[in-house]
C-alpha cells in the first residue's frame, strides 16, 4: 500500500511524512472492521479494536461512554482542545461489493464508517508520534449508535464536556461517492439537513378476507396514507425550499386472507431549515390523521417520534482554516465545494444544537466530505459529465458501497490530520479558544 497519489506538501509535511510508515497496518484495520460490522448499539467488538489501538498509541481512553462510545485524551502542553469523531457502527444491509473482506451477514458498512474509525486512528497516530508539532489536547471520540441518530445524544448525556473538558472544536468527515483523493467543504449553511424520523401504527379492526364490509382495513387507510404522504412535498413546500418525506418501511398483516388490526410505517422528514422541518412534521401528522379517520379506523393512530437530528451547521472560520490545510496538504484541485445536503446525521448535536444536553454555548463545528470512487470505477461510470457519473456509482447506504482504500484511507487520514494540526496550532489565546458557558 502507497500514499504516491498523495505527496506530502506544506506546514504539516513533517507529520503527513509518517503516514507511510503506517499505512499498511492502519489498512489491515480498515479491512478487519469492514469485514466484522456491527449494528447500532452493538459495537463492542469494534469498540474495542480502537480502544486497544489508541491506548497503544499513549492516549488515556475511556470506554462505555453513552454505551459502547470510546474516548483517547491524548495531551500535550498548553493549547487548544480539540475533539475528533467518527462512528461506529453498520446498517442493516447485506453486502454485494465482492470485496475479498466483504462481511458475510445481514450487517454492512454501507456508509463507510469503517473508513471514518481507520482514518480518525491514522490522525490520531500520527498525532501522538508527532507531538512536537502541536500543543494542546486532542479528545478521540469512537460514537455508537449514528445511523439511529442516539449515539451523539447518549455520549453528551453522559457527561462527554464535563468529564473530558469542553473542545474548542470538534471536527468530523464523512464518506461521499466523489473520486478518491478529493475532499468537499460545505459553501453554506448548513451542510447537512436536519431529520425526525416518526413510526405511525393505524388502527383497523381484522376479520375475514371473504368478508372484508364487516372489519376495517388499515392497509388501506395506510396506502391512503403513503399515496397523500407524497404530495407533501410537492404541494406544501416552496420549490426552493427543499424537503423530502420519505416512507421507507410499510408492514402489515400475517395472512393474505386475514384483514389484520394494524398496519405500520415507518418514515423520515428532512428540511434545510428547522421552520420547514416543523411544517412537513405538521403536515404528515395532518394527513396520517385524516386518513385514519377517512377510513373509519376504530382508533386514533399512533404516531411516536423515534429520533431527530439537528440540521448540521459547519462553523466558517473553522471551515476556512481547514479548507486551506487541505489545499495546502492535498492539492487545490483536490478540494471542491459541496451543497447543502439532504443527508443527515447527529454531529449537530456536539454544537450549539446541543446546548441543552451538554451546558456550552459556542463550540465551532469542522464537517467535510472525503472522496471514496476509485479511478477505474469513476471512470467506468456511464456518462460524460460528474453529475451523470454521481448518478450512476453506488451511493451511500447501497450494498455496493465500497471506499477504494488505497487512494480514501491516506486521503481520510491526511485530511483529519492537517485539520487538527491546524486547530492545535492556533494561538490559545484567540478568541475560539476562550471557554464559554
Amino acid at each position: 500500500m502507497s500514499t504516491a497519489a498523495i505527496v506530502p506538501s506544506g506546514r504539516h509535511t513533517p507529520v503527513l511524512k509518517r503516514l507511510d510508515a503506517v499505512l499498511r497496518p492502519l489498512t489491515v484495520f480498515a479491512m478487519d472492521l469492514h469485514r466484522h460490522p456491527e449494528p447500532s448499539g452493538a459495537e463492542a467488538r469494534t469498540a474495542a479494536r480502537l480502544a486497544e489501538a489508541l491506548a497503544a498509541e499513549g492516549y488515556a481512553v475511556t470506554r462505555g461512554v453513552g454505551g459502547h462510545g470510546v474516548v483517547g485524551v491524548l495531551t500535550h502542553g498548553d493549547g487548544p482542545r480539540v475533539y475528533l469523531r467518527a462512528e461506529l457502527d453498520a446498517l442493516p444491509v447485506r453486502e454485494r461489493t465482492g470485496l475479498p473482506y466483504a462481511a458475510d451477514g445481514p450487517y454492512m458498512h454501507a456508509c463507510g464508517h469503517d473508513l471514518h474509525v481507520a482514518a480518525l486512528l491514522g490522525a490520531a497516530t500520527l498525532l501522538a508520534r508527532a507531538r512536537p508539532h502541536w500543543h494542546g489536547t486532542v479528545v478521540v471520540l469512537g460514537q455508537p449508535a449514528e445511523e439511529t441518530l442516539t449515539g451523539a445524544r447518549a455520549m453528551l448525556e453522559d457527561g462527554l464536556y464535563a468529564r473530558f473538558g469542553r473542545p474548542d472544536a470538534v471536527l468530523a468527515q464523512h464518506t461521499a461517492p466523489l473520486l478518491g483523493g478529493m475532499v468537499a467543504h460545505g459553501y453554506g449553511p448548513p451542510v447537512l439537513a436536519g431529520s425526525v424520523q416518526l413510526d405511525v401504527t393505524l388502527h383497523g379492526r381484522g376479520g375475514h378476507a371473504g368478508a372484508a364490509h364487516l372489519s376495517v382495513d388499515p392497509v388501506l387507510a395506510a396506502a391512503a396514507a403513503v399515496l397523500r404522504l407524497h404530495g407533501v412535498v410537492p404541494r406544501e413546500s416552496a420549490p426552493a425550499d427543499p424537503v423530502t418525506v420519505t416512507v421507507g418501511r410499510i408492514d402489515a398483516g400475517t395472512h393474505s386472507g386475514v384483514v389484520p388490526d394494524t398496519a405500520r410505517l415507518g418514515l423520515t422528514v428532512r428540511a434545510l431549515s428547522q421552520a420547514s422541518l416543523d411544517r412537513a412534521v405538521a403536515a404528515v401528522e395532518r394527513v396520517v390523521r385524516a386518513e385514519s379517520a377517512a377510513s373509519g379506523c376504530p382508533r386514533e393512530p399512533e404516531i411516536t417520534v423515534v429520533s431527530r437530528s439537528p440540521l448540521t451547521v459547519a462553523d466558517p472560520e473553522v471551515t476556512a482554516l481547514t479548507r486551506e490545510a487541505h489545499r495546502e496538504a492535498l492539492g487545490a484541485e483536490r478540494v471542491v465545494p459541496w451543497g447543502p445536503s439532504m443527508a443527515t446525521e447527529d454531529f449537530g448535536l456536539y454544537g450549539d444544537a446541543g446546548r441543552e444536553i451538554h451546558g456550552c454555548a459556542g463550540i465551532p463545528l469542522g464537517y467535510w466530505m472525503v472522496g471514496v470512487v476509485g479511478p477505474r470505477q469513476w471512470a467506468a461510470a456511464d456518462g460524460s459529465g460528474a453529475a451523470e457519473r454521481l448518478a450512476a456509482l453506488p451511493p451511500n447506504h447501497s450494498p455496493e458501497f465500497a471506499p477504494h482504500l488505497p487512494i480514501a484511507l491516506p486521503s481520510a487520514t491526511t485530511a483529519l490530520t492537517t485539520a487538527a494540526l491546524t486547530l492545535l496550532n492556533r494561538p490559545s489565546g484567540s478568541p475560539r479558544a476562550q471557554p464559554r458557558r
